[in-house]
């Protein structure tokens, strides 16, 4: 699972390649605008749940939009396997290839779904250009193995002279249960390669193909330079770190654990995991990787261009067969809530050299609900997909950011307006959650409680979620954040993934909170007085955690006394 860098390339003017280097860029984030303006469903269109990204003619990265850092473990294999299967004299201008499967290539869950198209210059394959779409689609499904998820789609040509191909849609819609929603938002995969392949092509006719591959080796070996500096500035050493894993689809709590090596320029990351379960949280290789990779940019550098080079100086191993490198059939549909447990594996480990290089652990999952059933204002079958953010950890110099999506989900929530017109749902309740970050000099951010009810009979409703058993940690005195709660009606649910729903029933889900940095006592009183005032901490938090006690509570039962602090100290 190590990437090295063989190709060597030719002179080029650095000036040169930061300007193609910033036009690919361009493209790629052009090309995500066009398929997110271009597409139908909400999932897409309002949550920008969808990536694009170019690669050269052998499948390296090149560059990537800032959308969804998990999806580069679908984008990094689909390249690979579409050559495998085609070689190249079979492949033609204006061909298109689909790809979903985790264990054929192109895939880390069936939903999402590849396009790749290939990009001529000259009657020469240059390059590709690849997006990414989560179909919420999907709905009422198991997940013991792979087979329960839905279609498995390997990679496959699907489009022909720009079109696709009546036959191979067929097959596929055939099996989705929102298919008009589908062939909408497959359109808009189509458009957004189209334009991705024309902006190239007009990029090899300014420049030429041998400056255009020159500067394409040239970014990737900047990024790698880029990342080794990175890695030069945490300390050598080996840095260990274990963490657990819950989910309401598995009885155990899982031991995850990382040994992370760093020498000189290079990181060497040795996961131990137990087998891989009857269950959807499994990851496959890729889905390590391109977790790994995230959690690594963060620390050496948020500016390095997200390009092949970024894989270099990062070794990456984990047991075959575990739930961190699972092999078929093994189901990997709610993978994210295992990688959101690496981010904080690789965090925790890079604390043991540096705490200031990362934040507390953040809330840790990926808390989803799916709604499926029949709109009773259409009489048609609908899907809906939402991830809720919760509490960012705390750093050495700031608190966690509250009601965020954190780490390897960038999606955008959808608008509430958007929702209750688009679906048979109402949301009662949109909010920040009391006293559930981790206290410390600086607080980690605050859970999300969203409580929706249901306006139809026969609903289904799926959640996928973790750190309901465990909390995310705090670092260097700080404490952890508050748990998950799943509450249907007045109940509170563990261990349950799926409820069957009919009108007025409601269900909530409170978020976990962040982690806090740094003692509690280190907190100014002015500060633990203002989060006592607007409501973040309870005034028990406030005397237990921080020894603050106000000095006088006002008629309207605010605290009061000092004008400055409000209290004082114990």
């Amino acid at each position: 699972m190590t990437t090295n860098s063989t190709a060597q390339p030719a002179d080029i003017d650095p000036i040169k390649v930061e300007v193609i280097g910033s036009a690919l860029a361009s493209v790629s984030e052009e090309m995500g605008e066009a398929l997110v303006k271009a597409s139908y469903s909400p999932n897409i269109k309002e949550r920008r749940d969808c990536t694009t990204a170019l690669f050269d003619a052998e499948g390296n990265a090149l560059a990537q939009a800032e959308h969804i850092p998990m999806h580069l473990g679908s984008l990094m294999g689909i390249v690979k396997a579409v050559l495998d299967r085609y070689p190249v004299s079979d492949i033609r201008p204006g061909d298109g290839f689909l790809g979903n499967d985790p264990h054929t290539g192109g895939g880390t869950h069936l939903p999402d779904i590849v396009l790749v198209t290939p990009i001529f210059f000259a009657e020469e394959l240059v390059g590709w250009a690849t997006n990414l779409a989560h179909h919420s689609d999907y709905a009422d499904r198991t997940h013991a193995t792979i087979f329960q998820e839905g279609i498995r789609i390997p990679a496959v040509r699907a489009v022909r002279d720009w079109a696709y191909i009546d036959d191979v849609m067929h097959l596929i819609l055939i099996n989705m249960q929102v298919p008009a929603e589908r062939i909408a938002d497959f359109r808009a995969q189509l458009a957004s390669n189209r334009l991705g392949v024309a902006r190239t092509a007009d990029l090899f006719e300014k420049y030429g193909t041998a400056t255009m591959r020159a500067a394409g080796h040239a970014l990737m070996d900047y990024t790698e330079r880029k990342v080794r500096a990175g890695i030069r500035e945490i300390k050598n050493g080996v840095y260990t770190f274990a963490d657990k894993f819950d989910s309401e689809e598995i009885p155990d709590i899982l031991d995850i654990s990382l040994e992370l090596t760093v020498k000189d320029e290079e990181l060497e990351f040795v996961f131990d995991a137990p087998p891989q379960v009857r269950a959807s949280i499994n990851l496959v290789p890729t889905a390590l990787l391109a977790t790994v990779y995230y959690a690594v940019k963060t620390v050496v550098g948020s500016d390095i261009p997200t390009n092949a080079g970024l894989y270099r100086a990062i070794s990456v191993t984990a047991p075959r067969g575990s739930v961190l490198s699972c092999v078929a059939p093994a189901a990997v549909n709610g993978r994210t809530q295992l990688c959101q447990r690496v981010v904080d594996l690789v965090h925790g480990a890079l604390s043991k050299a540096d705490p200031t290089l990362v934040t507390a652990a953040s809330y840790g999952a990926v808390p989803a609900t799916q709604f499926s059933g029949i709109d009773p204002r259409t009489g048609e079958y609908y899907v809906y997909l939402e991830t809720i953010g919760g509490g960012l950890g705390a750093s050495h110099c700031a608190s966690g950011l509250n009601g965020v999506q954190a780490h390897i989900t960038n999606t955008s929530n959808l608008p509430v307006e958007s929702l209750e017109i688009e679906y048979p749902l109402t949301v009662d309740r949109y909010e920040l959650v009391d006293d559930s970050a981790g206290v410390g000099e600086h607080p980690g951010g605050m859970g999300i409680h969203r409580l929706v009810t249901v306006n139809h009979d026969d609903c289904v409703c799926h959640v996928s979620i973790s750190r309901q058993r465990t909390q995310p940690w705090g670092l260097e005195g700080g404490g952890p954040g508050r748990s998950l709660h799943v509450e249907v009606g007045d109940e509170e649910y563990l261990d349950q993934t799926e409820f069957a729903m009919n009108t007025g029933e409601t269900i909530g889900i409170e978020t976990a909170g962040g982690g806090g940095f740094g003692m509690p006592a280190k907190r100014p009183a002015e500060l633990v007085e203002r989060d006592l005032r607007e409501g973040r901490i309870s005034p028990a938090t406030a005397e237990a955690a921080y020894g603050y006690v106000p000095a006088a509570t006002s008629a309207a039962g605010k605290p009061g006394g000092d004008e400055k602090t409000g209290g004082t100290r114990d």
